[in-house]
């Protein structure tokens, strides 16, 4: 006996699998006592019985007993389980508890088998240690004592087994939700093959807002809303696999063929899942979620190409609008990578010191009086040349990005204002443009206040500009919030580039502003009888009426100006004045404050570097943060 626990037990040391372990504890035993034959089952979480060992018994016996849960009447082993203590049945062939699995052992010639529970360190059964006899018998002194043996070394490696299988689920599911976790995701993901083309697909999943809900009501129900959101894409997703990669990303691995018919429809269902009200700890929340796609293609000899796809998918998805989904294209990772590319200059810029604003005039039409300017963003390269924000327009779309660029012109502006006061110039308002990022981040109002009480400025020297799209969120009564707030501080607000979305004139009384910049897209189709000029004549007519004023933005000619004064417009701005200055000219014309000449020449920057992008203001056509 003894040599049979060193074996057993060193086996278990060594990590051995259960089932060799098993086998090799049946087969020394049954050397031993050569008129028996053993075998071990397991009884899983479930409380059913699986086969372990017995390769001396019938082999249509395993089946048979395989996943059936343990009673009184199954069998030996399934009673000896289920009550906690030995069964001895001594005839196989009249006993009830066998009347559904006798045959292939009665054929094989056993009679009588002897059934002990395994009990686990808490009491409860994990499986079950049998004796099979030829005989009609029960077990003999000697048996018994090898039997105690063997139930205690087989509890040893089963609890030992499912401690290591315990484990191995922790480090592949995610506690949480239940779901498969990243590591889990990149195990499957390294064996999926490349050589069908769509054969299968990948989806990734953002839950959108999670920051916000955890803010507001606390993380236990977010926790709450992550596992909701999980258990409907695990569901609708079926029969494909969903992980939880960790926080609010999710995958899936599509390769069912009706998931892969079309990938649109798919994710559609998903989303519609998702979206359903959730009641997570008391409130009611609506989730949403935004997905990116991607199925393998020709030419894809990696997973991780797929899964790359994928994620530029899901970005450009978030980008473009939350809550929907985008498939991935060729051509769309170029872009993410453009994208990354300009993302990486604009953080070495800002590192760098190599951020500045330069100044566009805001004149009165009539005298040609500068009244105002707008800040315009400005990169410097390394080589020294001035580029605008139409250049590194693709990195304003990272959150990161436009909050820094936002700090750091607001220093920019404040710190010029004070030098200009302490100068003795006559100074106007100047505005600069922010993204509906630095609107809905909380922290807008919070920036500026910093920003010009370092500077000791008083904020009624700021107009902020928000651009159209910004204006007409679905979102509008937080937009209308923080804007009242900032007029509260002494700010004006400007609605930038209005036109260009098509926004409705009653967002004028929802969210009023107290400036309306007419976009140059209508300014430059400005022809007498023109539909350009019914909407820009009404437009006057109507902020007068509300006591908005009107800036034109983009006027290059005289023409132009001439009309839009004949409208009732009093202030303009556009390269028939002045490009964007730097901070040297720009102090200069402070200085003066004086009317910019008729006949002379639009100002240009002292650099006597080009100004890149349309003619009219300088700006992008998206009109996004701190355009220029």
């Amino acid at each position: 006996m003894l040599r049979l626990q060193n074996i057993i037990l060193e086996m278990v040391a060594r990590g051995e699998s259960l089932k060799a372990t098993a086998d090799r504890l049946c087969a020394e035993v049954e050397s031993l006592l050569p008129d028996t034959i053993c075998s071990v089952l397991t009884v899983d979480e479930d409380r059913c019985l699986r086969p372990l060992s017995g390769n001396s018994l019938p082999a249509a016996l395993g089946p048979m007993i395989d996943g059936l849960p343990i009673g009184p009447d199954v069998g030996s082993c399934g009673a000896a389980a289920s009550l906690g203590r030995p069964v001895a049945v001594l005839d196989l062939a009249t006993d009830p508890r066998w009347a559904a699995y006798k045959t292939p052992v009665v054929a094989a010639g056993l009679r009588a088998c002897w059934s002990s529970p395994i009990l686990g360190a808490a009491g409860n059964a994990i499986g079950a240690f049998a004796f099979y006899y030829r005989e009609h018998r029960g077990p003999s002194p000697r048996e018994r004592e090898i039997v105690a043996t063997c139930v205690h070394l087989c509890a040893i490696a089963i609890e030992r087994d499912q401690r290591v299988i315990d484990r191995e689920r922790r480090a592949t599911i995610d506690e949480l939700t239940g779901l498969g976790n990243r590591a889990a995701f990149n195990a499957l993901l390294v064996g999926l093959p490349c050589a069908d083309p769509g054969r299968w697909a990948l989806m990734a999943v953002d839950l959108d807002n999670l920051k916000a809900v955890n803010d507001t009501f606390g993380h236990r129900v977010g926790d709450q809303l992550i596992r909701c959101v999980a258990q409907r894409i695990a569901a609708a997703a079926a029969p494909d696999i969903a992980f939880r990669l960790g926080g609010d990303e999710f995958a899936i691995v599509l390769r069912a063929p009706p998931a892969l018919q079309d990938l649109g429809v798919t994710a559609g269902r998903i989303l519609d899942a998702i979206g359903q009200p959730a009641e997570c700890a008391g409130y009611h929340i609506v989730p949403g979620a935004t997905i990116g796609g991607a199925a393998l293609v020709a030419g894809d000899t990696d997973p991780e190409a797929v899964r790359q796809n994928a994620d530029y998918a899901l970005y450009h998805a978030k980008e473009v609008g939350r809550g929907g989904f985008i498939r991935y294209w060729p051509g769309l990772g170029s872009a993410m990578a453009s994208r990354a590319g300009a993302i990486r200059e604009v953080e070495a810029a800002l590192r760098e010191n190599r951020i500045d604003a330069h100044y566009q005039p805001v004149v009165d039409l009539d005298t040609r009086e500068i009244v105002g300017f707008e800040a315009l963003c400005r990169l410097t390269t390394p080589r020294g040349e001035i580029i605008p924000a139409a250049a590194f327009q693709q990195a304003t779309s990272d959150i990161h990005i436009a909050s820094g660029l936002t700090q750091r012109m607001l220093r920019i502006i404040a710190g010029d204002i004070a030098r200009w006061n302490a100068q003795g110039a006559s100074f106007p308002r100047v505005s600069v443009n922010v993204a509906s990022a630095d609107v809905h981040s909380g922290t807008l109002e919070t920036m500026l206040c910093a920003a010009f009480d370092e500077a000791g400025v008083p904020l009624s020297h700021l107009i902020v500009e928000v651009t159209e799209s910004v204006h007409m969120d679905r979102r509008a009564e937080v937009v209308a919030r923080v804007l009242e707030s900032l007029r509260a501080k002494g700010m004006q607000v400007a609605l930038d580039d209005f036109g260009t979305g098509y926004a409705s004139l009653t967002h004028l009384l929802a969210v009023p502003v107290n400036i309306i910049k007419i976009d140059r897209s209508f300014v430059r189709r400005l022809e007498p009888f023109s539909g350009s000029a019914a909407i820009v004549q009404g437009l006057i007519a109507i902020a007068k009426a509300l006591n908005i004023k009107v800036v034109a933005e983009g006027i290059e000619t005289e023409a132009q100006c001439r009309q839009l004064k004949d409208y009732g417009c009093s202030f303009g701005q556009g390269w028939l004045f002045s490009k964007a200055v730097d901070r040297a000219r720009a102090t200069a014309l402070m200085l003066g404050m004086a009317a910019l000449d008729r006949q002379s020449p639009p100002v240009t920057p002292v650099s006597g570097q080009p100004v890149s992008g349309q003619p009219g203001s300088g700006k992008p056509g998206s009109g996004v943060s701190r355009a220029a």
